[in-house]
């Protein structure tokens, strides 16, 4: 068994992170902090842990510091900026950190001073860093000390975008034009737990929205997935709008390309299939079905269908994922068992629930 901590457990990341981890076979949740309930137990804040979980939240103080210290892995389910201030001395004792907010996604410094506001507090552990998709980072993860956990769009995005970027990398040859379009749907949990006015019932319930229109900041998160992770040998221009819907949880992401005459000619239903062969998680649609967001729910699935228009030269991909699990708290499990040599799918193998 492995000791995790889980800092900030009162969001909705932090209650996924508590119901996956306490039927993890491997895991035992020690530590639990929240400056805001510190001497509550879990289970009164949330009542679908009673009988599951009987941890009381403790304050983020010197002696938590110090019990941290005594964990084998610490989650970070904070908001942006809480994280940098404690990972360089958890993984200078040993620790393996991974963290559910924006810290250590950006290896720019100048694009994370822009969106999130704030300088890093430790530009050189930032360096070290692994990017938390499994799916492409595997092999740098297994080694990872410190951990950014994607965000949720940027993991529909750039997962849905890699077939296409690696077949062009291997042939060396543009197969879809330079504009990207990425039309994206989250539920109203993606924005988190806090009391808003523009998150209330009579505001968000019969209603669809736009947000981020003039620029969102998962927007450099996907262009460094292409860039640096994909390695996209070719530039590519991406416009990405996300939207607000009236559900609880679950993401939608459209992503609409124009093909070359060479990608035209490429079937990509079967270069998808090929390309996720054997992923766990990622399951690609047979043609002519379409996904929708229930078919993912409390699950760490993505699901993947693909339209192609050869007469118009278009192509369509469309993914879901449940922003909370697989977009959250089920990649960073995932991301946990690659650190520590666990099988990979453990502890998150439930089937999605519907209705």
């Amino acid at each position: 068994m492995i000791s995790a901590a889980i800092v900030g457990g009162t969001g909705y990341t932090g209650i996924e992170l508590i119901r996956l981890l306490s039927a993890h076979p491997k895991v035992s949740i020690d530590l639990l902090t929240s400056r805001s309930e510190a001497g509550t137990r879990a289970d009164e804040i949330f009542p679908s842990l009673r009988g599951i979980s009987d941890i009381v939240f403790s304050d983020l103080g010197e002696d938590t510091l110090a019990a941290l210290q005594k964990c084998d892995v610490v989650f970070f389910a904070t908001p942006h900026g809480v994280a940098m201030q404690q990972a360089e001395a958890l993984t200078a004792s040993g620790i393996k950190v991974v963290d559910l907010a924006a810290d250590f996604r950006l290896q720019s410094l100048a694009e994370f001073e822009k969106w999130y506001k704030q300088s890093h507090a430790c530009p050189d552990l930032l360096k070290s860093a692994v990017y938390g998709l499994p799916e492409i980072n595997r092999d740098k993860l297994a080694d990872a000390m410190l951990v950014g956990n994607p965000g949720c769009y940027p993991t529909t995005a750039i997962l849905g975008l890699k077939p296409i970027i690696a077949l062009q990398n291997q042939q060396n040859e543009r197969l879809i034009e330079s504009r990207i379009v990425i039309d994206a749907k989250s539920g109203v949990s993606g924005a988190g737990r806090q009391a808003s006015l523009a998150l209330n019932y009579a505001e968000t319930t019969d209603n669809f929205k736009a947000y981020g229109v003039t620029g969102h900041r998962h927007l450099p998160e996907i262009e460094q997935g292409v860039e640096q992770l994909l390695a996209s040998q070719f530039t590519q221009r991406i416009r990405f709008l996300p939207h607000l819907v009236p559900m609880i949880r679950g993401m939608f992401s459209s992503i609409h390309l124009e093909l070359t005459e060479s990608g035209a000619a490429i079937d990509w239903q079967q270069e998808f299939e090929s390309s996720y062969n054997g992923e766990t998680f990622i399951d690609v649609l047979p043609t002519g079905v379409y996904p929708d967001t229930r078919s993912v729910r409390a699950s760490n699935r993505l699901r993947i269908a693909i339209y192609q228009d050869n007469e118009r030269r278009e192509l369509t991909v469309l993914v879901v994922q449940d922003n909370l699990v697989k977009g959250a708290a089920g990649q960073a499990v995932q991301n946990m068992n690659v650190m520590f040599g666990f099988e990979e799918s453990m502890g998150l193998n439930a089937a999605p629930i519907v209705p």
